[in-house]
């Protein structure tokens, strides 16, 4: 008999969704609960009921999970941001390498070694967060809650730098002092969407940017004044985005103070990061990554090496110094412009960048008669389209180098590259976002 709205029942939570909620079974019927451990006895209100699954929440816990911890985060019951601040990070680590392994084994039928996930930091790691802004009584600015546009209000967040909150704060404060108004997405009025702040951990600058509904915002003299009592404020950007959208930013940036970017430094690479710059959201779990990236090309100096999806160049820039020559190939100009400027800006001399997809990458490689002894692939969240991979293989690498921030995708890659003649020989989870439900992953596979 299938569930229905408002009942309540016993719940044993045997495991997680993809997206960290709980999950346990009733009468065989998938019953999804947010907030819940492995190992909870609840009793569920449901929610939401439908033929093959229902949606519940905790009204009274019987039995807690050993795993069980207090929460640390006011908002967390509230807010869509993290997943697991309600568990042990040793429990959390344990089920993001066991998605890995599950990935790989049962999505993908590879038996492949996993090793232990690589970690940096809990708290305070992201260098960059994005803060929707509205108005309920007043001003308010933080997170999306759960699946919906309400905005909890929360300047500070652990995830995010101190300064941060200051910031959100100061604004919110130039905004009621002035009169400025939020944008409302339901009639596509009002003038700040988002303040966006980004902060280079290395060098400690940061930039603020705000994104509006507009083409410029008035009294930018007295936002700038207020902002300049942050340390490391070295950048004062708006971002126009006038259209209808989810999407945050628009393609245009005008900057009212200071410079045009920020500079970072990664791997010993230093960085330019402008407002639409792709880069790693966790500094010191990026050089972790990128440094077992490098491990697997099994750099001797004497490897072309190329990069695919390059983005801003940070992987193979990383590495230049270990390897022959990198070739980056990435389809997006401005993020090919940002890794030329950063090949410049460090007297890089053996890494060269092109703009074009896999098709155009094959075509640059034969031109130049060039054979890649291992190829970087760093792709999107939907993962590699079968063409690419077969393009990958046509160009007859040594190695495969694959990152991914989704291991589902990564695993039926992988899968689909054993048919073509290449062996995943073994996958590193890194937990890039320690907390919530998101793991990236590098895999390594030989030619056999």
């Amino acid at each position: 008999m299938s569930l229905v709205k408002n009942q309540d029942i016993q719940l044993n939570i045997e495991g997680y969704t993809a997206e960290g909620n709980g999950v346990g079974h009733y009468d065989g019927q998938a019953v999804f609960v947010s907030g819940a451990a492995k190992g909870d006895t609840i009793i569920a209100h449901i929610i939401k009921a439908k033929k093959t699954y229902a949606v519940g929440i905790i009204k009274e816990i019987l039995k807690k999970s050993d795993d069980r911890t207090a929460v640390d985060c006011p908002h967390f019951r509230s807010c869509g941001g993290c997943a697991f601040r309600h568990i042990s990070y040793e429990a959390e680590k344990a089920l993001k390498k066991q998605k890995v392994v599950d990935a790989f084994s049962r999505l993908a039928h590879l038996d492949v070694p996993v090793n232990e996930i690589i970690t940096c930091k809990t708290q305070r790691y992201r260098n960059k967060a994005q803060y929707p802004v509205g108005f309920d009584k007043g001003i308010v600015a933080g997170f999306y809650a759960q699946k919906s546009h309400r905005i909890i209000d929360s300047a500070d967040c652990l995830l995010q730098p101190k300064e941060f909150s200051k910031i959100v704060e100061t604004v919110k404060n130039w905004m009621t002092e002035f009169g400025i108004s939020a944008y409302e997405s339901e009639n596509g009025t009002g003038l700040v969407r988002h303040i966006y702040i980004r902060k280079a951990f290395k060098t400690g600058q940061i930039m603020v940017c705000l994104v509006i509904n507009g083409d410029k915002i008035p009294k930018s003299r007295e936002l700038v004044d207020d902002l300049l009592r942050i340390d490391g404020l070295k950048s004062v950007v708006i971002n126009i985005n006038k259209e209808k959208t989810n999407v945050i930013l628009g393609s245009e940036c005008k900057t009212i103070w200071g410079s045009d970017y920020i500079e970072d430094v990664l791997c010993g690479v230093k960085i330019q990061i402008s407002p639409l710059s792709f880069y790693q959201v966790n500094h010191d779990c990026a050089e972790l990554l990128y440094e077992k990236a490098s491990e697997y090309v099994g750099a001797t100096g004497d490897e072309t090496v190329l990069d695919l999806y390059c983005g801003a160049g940070t992987i193979g820039l990383s590495m230049a110094d270990k390897v022959k020559k990198v070739i980056g190939v990435e389809i997006v100009p401005e993020a090919v412009e940002d890794a030329k400027k950063n090949a410049k800006n460090n007297n890089i001399e053996n890494c060269e960048f092109y703009c074009g997809d896999a098709k155009a990458a094959v075509k640059i490689l034969k031109d130049k008669n060039i054979q890649p002894d291992a190829v970087i692939l760093d792709p999107p969240r939907k993962g590699c389209d079968k063409e690419v991979l077969s393009f990958v293989a046509e160009m007859n690498p040594k190695k495969i180098v694959y990152v991914s921030c989704d291991v589902s995708t990564q695993a039926r890659d992988c899968a689909i590259l054993k048919e073509l003649g290449y062996e995943t020989k073994e996958v590193t989870p890194v937990d890039m976002f320690p907390r919530t439900a998101h793991t990236e992953s590098v895999a390594l596979l030989i030619k056999r």
